[in-house]
């Protein structure tokens, strides 16, 4: 596990998302210490910085990809063809 808490010791954002559910269940048992409390909530911090630029770079990709546009090109793209060949063959 990562105890720098900063969330770089997980390989994706579901293993990030999974270890944030873990540590919620570990505080909401009651049964965490006091120091343990301590480490677990900034460990859930690093976590949710993680997370939320993951998100965040997914989305712009997203973005980037201007997938309304895409939508619309294949929509045309299938109408023509959906008309078939002028010529007849």
């Amino acid at each position: 596990m990562n105890d720098s808490g900063d969330g770089a010791g997980h390989h994706s954002y579901e293993e990030a998302v999974e270890r944030l559910e873990a540590i919620i269940v570990r505080l909401d048992s009651g049964k965490a210490e006091l120091r343990e409390t301590l480490e677990l909530c900034r460990e859930g911090k690093g976590l949710v910085e993680y997370c939320r630029a993951e998100l965040d770079a997914v989305s712009g990709e997203l973005e980037r990809l201007d997938l309304d546009e895409l939508v619309r090109k294949l929509e045309a793209g299938a109408s023509g063809e959906a008309a078939g060949p002028e010529d007849g063959g």
